[in-house]
């Protein structure tokens, strides 16, 4: 089975909801949480341990930030829920 390309749904559990770190310093977050949330999808080359800013442009309108709401809709779409 191959993965659907990079940003198009379909990426199964690859894919993550995770609240938005203030800031990521080294892969440590740095300041605590923000009220925002993120998808990142590693299928689609986000990586994790970089900050919102250290991503490229098309992975940050992946990435959000959204509310709750928004971003449970978001990741249940982009797994293809």
């Amino acid at each position: 089975m191959t993965l659907p390309p990079p940003g198009q749904p379909g990426h199964g559990r690859t894919a993550r909801l995770r609240r938005q770190p203030f800031r990521l310093v080294d892969g440590r977050v740095e300041g605590g949480y923000t009220d925002a949330f993120e998808v990142i999808c590693p299928s689609c080359g986000d990586n994790p341990d970089l900050d919102y800013s250290e991503i490229p442009p098309w992975l940050q309108c992946l990435r959000g930030p959204r509310t709750i709401k928004e971003g449970l809709a978001v990741y249940l779409e982009h797994i293809g829920g």
